[in-house]
């Protein structure tokens, strides 16, 4: 995770491109909000399971970011982009099915402390990193 809001966005596309574990890019609070295509989850543990659920029933993906902006301030930054996203849905009937979407997302980001142990005496280095508190993805095609 990094200290800029936009790297933490590039990041987590990255991390969806290669099946990485995305919950970690979420704070850990019943305020976080991510909806996507398909769905509405509210709190971090529908978030966590609905992205795990995600990455073991999905591969292949392509993210292309076509209109990156970040806005950090004090406290928060928010994010809006174009994104082309396409994946290969693995079916528990061993059938694939590939997806292809032109979306839109935005949403906003908080710092988080992150802890990390530095010594045997258990001193903590707290590092702000960034985590999504809101993602909002939908379809850009006309209604």
């Amino acid at each position: 995770m990094s200290d800029r809001a936009e790297d933490t966005v590039r990041d987590y596309y990255d991390a969806l491109r290669v099946g990485e574990p995305l919950e970690p890019y979420f704070l850990e609070a019943d305020s976080t909000v991510k909806y996507g295509i398909s769905d509405a989850l509210y709190g971090y543990e529908d978030v966590a399971e609905a992205l795990r659920e995600q990455t073991a029933t999905t591969e292949d993906w392509t993210i292309e970011s076509h209109a990156l902006v970040v806005d950090e301030r004090e406290g928060f930054a928010t994010f809006a982009d174009e994104v082309t996203m396409a994946w290969r849905a693995v079916d528990t009937d061993d059938t694939d099915e590939e997806r292809h979407f032109e979306t839109r997302w935005s949403g906003t980001l908080v710092p988080a402390a992150n802890r990390t142990v530095v010594s045997e005496t258990d001193e903590v280095d707290e590092k702000s990193t960034w985590r999504f508190t809101t993602m909002h993805v939908s379809t850009a095609g006309a209604v």
